[in-house]
């Protein structure tokens, strides 16, 4: 079964990438309304050590997105743990389960867990294997491309492919990297000529014209999309509109749109100051889309709105005011 198929106009496969705070369900559920990818990823669940599985995946729901298929990673090292979780989540209908060897942080580093799997390919192996023994359903990996330095980087593809993962996405920084970049597209061309499975490319595509580079120099199978869909929410339109010829140009209603499902599906129960916390991420985020919105960043970031709905009516009215194309909208 091709996991990563291109549509009739020779689109590669677009996943909506995990990304731990920002890409929760609120920013899913906001970028499912203007579409475009194949597939979004969940935030990756955290399989520690004497977890209870049950409780563990029953915050995962597989048709959040329907009909956009949403995957479910989980991130761990306790080979039986992980099976079973792994169990759990094929149990609640996940399409695919990917396993998580990239996550940078210190705290889940010092447990064994995220990028610290790639200090030892023959565990990450393991990791992997128990993941795919585990269930019928495809397993996956996402790596960085390798922990301090790249001295183990084949070592580590070799590794995941071995264990019988269905596709490797490759975030192309290491550890040690963070997200400084820039990213490493020539090591995703090395990627891909190395493995016999597909290859998803991630890393530094912020604009349509970054996708098409990135395939054009490495070869990679598919797109995982992070950050840049966070600053700009139709960059997935916008590449297929390459691929089909078709031009598209976001319009005012459609942003409106995204912002209104995004506030919508703020959990009601958290604390007002906490809801306007992440709208003013999320519009932290947006306003690094263009130099006229740059400029007025910091306004929106310091305001001292004491509800949500002012908050978002002040940012958005900045923003429609500021950003050339919607302003005849």
């Amino acid at each position: 079964m091709n996991l990563l198929p291109k549509d009739k106009f020779g689109t590669p496969f677009l996943l909506l990438a995990p990304m731990e705070g920002v890409g929760d369900a609120c920013f899913r559920k906001a970028m499912a309304s203007i579409g475009g990818f194949d597939e979004a990823v969940r935030d990756f669940l955290r399989v520690p050590k004497n977890a209870h599985v049950k409780s563990l995946a029953a915050v995962y729901n597989p048709h959040e997105l329907a009909p956009i298929p949403l995957a479910a990673q989980l991130m761990g090292s306790d080979l039986d743990l992980m099976a079973e979780m792994a169990r759990e989540i094929e149990r609640l209908g996940a399409p695919r389960i990917d396993l998580n060897c990239g996550c940078p942080s210190n705290t889940v580093t010092g447990r064994g867990a995220g990028s610290s799997l790639l200090k030892t390919p023959d565990f990450l192996h393991q990791v992997a294997k128990s993941l795919v023994s585990a269930v019928s359903i495809p397993v996956t990996l996402k790596m960085r491309t390798g922990f301090d330095d790249t001295s183990l980087f084949k070592e580590n593809l070799l590794a995941a492919q071995e264990s019988g993962v269905a596709y490797i996405t490759l975030h192309a920084r290491t550890k040690a990297d963070g997200y400084t970049p820039p990213a490493r597209w020539d090591l995703i061309a090395e990627a891909k000529a190395t493995l016999r499975i597909p290859l998803v490319g991630n890393g530094d595509i912020f604009t349509a014209e970054h996708a098409l580079a990135m395939l054009q120099e490495t070869g990679c199978d598919g797109l995982m999309i992070g950050r840049g869909s966070v600053i700009d929410p139709f960059i997935f339109r916008k590449i297929r509109s390459h691929f089909t010829k078709e031009p598209f140009t976001p319009k005012w209603e459609q942003l409106e749109n995204y912002l209104k499902v995004y506030q919508e599906a703020i959990p009601k129960e958290m604390p007002i100051r906490n809801q306007i916390s992440k709208l003013k991420q999320l519009m932290g985020y947006l306003f690094k889309g263009s130099p006229a919105l740059m400029e007025k960043r910091m306004l929106v970031l310091t305001s001292q709105h004491t509800s949500p709905q002012a908050f978002l009516d002040f940012a958005t009215l900045l923003m429609k005011e500021n950003i050339e194309k919607f302003k005849s909208a």
